[in-house]
C-alpha cells in the first residue's frame, strides 16, 4: 500500500508538492509539478492498488459564502496555535468549477469518503494543524515567506520542520526519510537557499510529505485522529490535539 501527499496548489500557475511513503513507512519519492496532467503522471504507478492519496486542498465545499463547517470547527482548536485554515466556498474563483483536489481524485478512481472501507481513498488534511499536532508546537513554524520574515528566519524554520520530520523514524508510526535521495536533495538546497523564492521550491515538496505521513498516521492509528466536517459540506482529516498542548503567549506587535 502506498500513501500519497499532494500539497496541491489552489490554482495551476503555482507548484504542487508531491510525496509517496510505502506501507513501511519508508519515503520512496518526492518532486513539485504545475499541471494536473503531471500531477496524474507522477502518482498514478503508486495509486494502482491499495492508496491513501492525502490532499492539503478542499475535496468538498458546496457552500457559496464564508467558511466551511470543518474549517470553523478546526479554528476553535487550532487558531490559538496560529494554525487556523483558510475561508472556502464556491464564490472564490478557484472553486467556482469544484475543487480541483476532486477533479484528480476522481481521475485517479479515489473514494473521496473519509469513514470509507474503500481500499482506493483521498482525503483532505491539513499540514499545519498536523504539524502543531504531531510534533506538539506551541504555534506553527514561520517558514511561509510573509512580510517581515526575512531568508535567514523561513530557512531557520523550514530547517526545524525537516528536523521534526526526520524525527519521526522514532515515532510509534514511523517515518524514514534519511535513506532517500530526494529527501537528502531537498535538505542540500534549503541549506544552500539565498532567496525566498530558493525556498518556495521546497517548501511544498516538504509539505507533501507532511501530508503522506498524516495518511500513514491515519490508517495505523485511527484512534489518534479527528475528522473535522463532513463529506456533505466538506471536511479534513488530522492528528488530534493534545488535550494537554498549550499555545505559546501572544507577543506584542
Amino acid at each position: 500500500m502506498h500513501f500519497a501527499g499532494v500539497d496541491l496548489a489552489w490554482g495551476a500557475r503555482n507548484p504542487t508538492g508531491l510525496a509517496v511513503v510505502d506501507g513501511d513507512g519508508h519515503l520512496v519519492h518526492t518532486s513539485a509539478a504545475r499541471t494536473d496532467a503531471a500531477v496524474l503522471a507522477t502518482l498514478r504507478p503508486y495509486v494502482q492498488g491499495d492508496c491513501l492519496v492525502a490532499f492539503d486542498a478542499p475535496l468538498v465545499v458546496t457552500n457559496r459564502t464564508g467558511q466551511r463547517p470543518a474549517e470553523t470547527m478546526l479554528n476553535r482548536d487550532f487558531r490559538r496555535f496560529e494554525a487556523g485554515a483558510h475561508p472556502t466556498n464556491t464564490g472564490r474563483p478557484e472553486f467556482a468549477m469544484g475543487p480541483r483536489a476532486a477533479r484528480l481524485a476522481r481521475e485517479l478512481r479515489l473514494d473521496m469518503d473519509s469513514l470509507s472501507a474503500a481500499p482506493r481513498r483521498a482525503i483532505e488534511v491539513y499540514p499545519h494543524a498536523a504539524t502543531v499536532a504531531l510534533f506538539r508546537l506551541p504555534r506553527t513554524l514561520k517558514y511561509k515567506a510573509k512580510p517581515g520574515r526575512s531568508v535567514d528566519q523561513l530557512k531557520s524554520e523550514l530547517l526545524r520542520l525537516m528536523d521534526q520530520v526526520e524525527g519521526l523514524a522514532h515515532a510509534a508510526v514511523p517515518l524514514r526519510v534519511t535513506g532517500n535521495a530526494d529527501w537528502l536533495e531537498l535538505r542540500r538546497q534549503v541549506s544552500a537557499a539565498g532567496s525566498k523564492s530558493d525556498l518556495r521550491r521546497v517548501e511544498d515538496p516538504v509539505d507533501a510529505v507532511v501530508c503522506a505521513y498524516v495518511a500513514l498516521f491515519a490508517t495505523h492509528y485511527p484512534t489518534a485522529v479527528t475528522i473535522y466536517g463532513d463529506l456533505d459540506t466538506g471536511y479534513i482529516v488530522t492528528p488530534s490535539l493534545p488535550a494537554d498542548l498549550a499555545p505559546a503567549p501572544r507577543t506584542r506587535r
